[in-house]
């Protein structure tokens, strides 16, 4: 471990803008999200993008940036595995290039992180390798940061989730006095701090206590959320889903749902895609953009058969994958606890009183 003053991580970040794209976590009221930077100067007061005009910047007043709090709205997903891109180009083999620098995406939080076993698993652990999302993985650089706070949706620690990245971050940061204990989890993490000695000092006692409070503070308010909802821990999942799959549950818990598919573009392990081929007066290319397992045309195929025609259906198939088809397959639940879909939802569909009533009525 080590520790980075405020200033000298701006500075960090200043350098780190030569070879990347920098996108901070930006808090706007009870708001929180992504902004692109191209350089800062001040982490410590209010930050704005430096290429919006005047008007942009007082819409933005009152934004800062927030490298705690909690994780922003969109999921970081996003950045690795985008919601419409091209894989394809005309007809050569050679991959489409990106005209931009690869991304670094400060702030990340251990819940979105996690989604990285899920997605990294579809795209990268099988017969075929993704070669899209597998250079986004390699080129581009995650600087993690601990939760500070839990906001009523958190329910990560009841999914074996910790509000402070463990894994899958080159940098993560914990937020103390004047500054963040730095820690390295690769080796690209381990290379920026070995290439930059005077901007990091050894880590004293008092900061590593610091940290450790905060990182407890953080557990305590998130498993009040568990308590206060009843959210029931991850090790009483085992065989829930078999159990309730002709129940009434699924039908009564759907009726409310507009099918808009918020809860799988939200969701930071949801990975299904649509192909598609467009053409301009050039050429041919083909897209990749998110698909919804909750819409009816989903698993659609020849003559118009569908075997999940009811919406009630496609509910308990997204339950079914995340909590019965990924722990058997990949060994591990495909939920992350971020509480994004029940926030994007506008039937108010909650994932965790159905994980409370799967796990009641399988006793």
């Amino acid at each position: 471990m080590h520790y980075i003053t405020k200033i000298n991580f701006s500075n960090l970040l200043d350098i780190l803008s030569k070879e990347y794209e920098i996108f901070l976590p930006v808090k706007k009221e009870n708001n929180r999200f992504y902004k692109k930077f191209s350089s800062t100067a001040d982490i410590d007061e209010k930050m704005y993008p430096t290429d919006v005009n005047t008007s942009e910047k007082e819409n933005l007043a009152e934004s800062v940036i927030d490298f705690g709090g909690v994780r922003a709205f969109e999921p970081l997903k996003a950045f690795f595995f985008r919601a419409r891109e091209i894989v394809a180009d005309g007809f050569t083999e050679e991959l489409p290039r990106p005209n931009r620098k690869p991304l670094c995406i400060v702030g990340a939080k251990a819940c979105d992180l996690k989604g990285f076993k899920v997605q990294d698993n579809v795209f990268l652990e099988h017969d075929f390798i993704d070669p899209l999302y597998l250079r986004a993985r390699e080129n581009n650089l995650v600087i993690s940061a601990d939760c500070t706070t839990a906001i009523d949706t958190c329910f990560c620690t009841s999914v074996d989730v910790k509000p402070f990245p463990e894994s899958n971050f080159d940098l993560n940061l914990s937020q103390v006095s004047g500054g963040y204990v730095i820690q390295s989890g690769s080796e690209k993490g381990r290379t920026l701090i070995d290439n930059n000695p005077p901007l990091f000092t050894a880590v004293r006692d008092e900061l590593a206590a610091e940290m450790n409070e905060q990182r407890t503070k953080v557990i305590d308010e998130v498993k009040k959320n568990i308590k206060e909802h009843k959210i029931p821990a991850q090790y009483r999942y085992g065989g829930m889903i078999r159990k309730n799959y002709d129940s009434e549950m699924w039908a009564e818990e759907a009726k409310n749902c507009v099918e808009c598919g918020a809860c799988n573009a939200i969701c930071p392990t949801c990975h299904c895609f649509l192909l598609y081929d467009q053409m301009n007066e050039k050429q041919m290319a083909r897209l990749r953009v998110w698909d919804s397992c909750m819409v009816k045309d989903f698993a659609k195929v020849a003559a118009g058969v569908n075997p999940r025609p009811l919406l009630w259906m496609r509910l308990r198939n997204r339950f079914e994958k995340k909590f019965d088809f990924f722990p058997e397959f990949a060994g591990t639940y495909a939920c992350t606890g971020c509480g994004r879909c029940v926030s994007a939802c506008p039937a108010k569909i909650d994932i965790r009183k159905i994980l409370k009533r799967l796990v009641e009525d399988a006793k």
